[in-house]
């Protein structure tokens, strides 16, 4: 079978499956399309910061289409990124977490279609979204050294 008349085959089981039990197609659609673009994102996420030991970035949960990563320096939480897929883009966000020295400046999502993510759209991306962490109240001071009791 030649890849025009495979295409037009799977698009026509395509239709079946969708008329026999849409939920169920979407369920099976989804693992097979975008299950695997969503692995490709958080495989090239938790990359990205290749054999740093000062700055991690760990998976911390997610939903259907969305995971949530924590970025931490030097053993600190900093601030959250969260990477979607909607509608065949991939979408880069980041925020405050809990527990952070650090403040998060808004802005909005970076998104590109999925098809041109790659380590350099990640790492560009991810890059501009650190821009936006900037120290909060007392970020950054060093404690102060304790005085000698006499």
């Amino acid at each position: 079978m030649s890849d025009m008349s495979f295409d037009g085959f799977q698009k026509a089981c395509d239709l079946l499956s969708h008329k026999v039990d849409a939920e169920n197609f979407e369920r099976f659609r989804w693992t097979r399309d975008e299950f695997p673009k969503l692995l490709k994102l958080v495989e090239l996420i938790k990359g990205s910061v290749g054999e740093r030991t000062d700055v991690e970035i760990n998976e911390e949960g997610g939903e259907r289409n969305t995971k949530k990563f924590v970025i931490k320096v030097h053993g600190k939480r900093i601030a959250g990124i969260g990477a979607a897929l909607d509608k065949g883009r991939a979408v880069l966000n980041i925020g405050p977490v809990d527990r952070s020295p650090m403040k998060v400046a808004p802005g909005d999502p970076i998104h590109t279609e999925f098809a041109k993510v790659d380590e350099a759209w990640i790492g560009e991306t991810l890059g501009k979204l650190m821009e936006r962490i900037q120290p909060g109240a007392g970020a950054g001071q060093a404690e102060p050294a304790p005085t000698p009791q006499g």
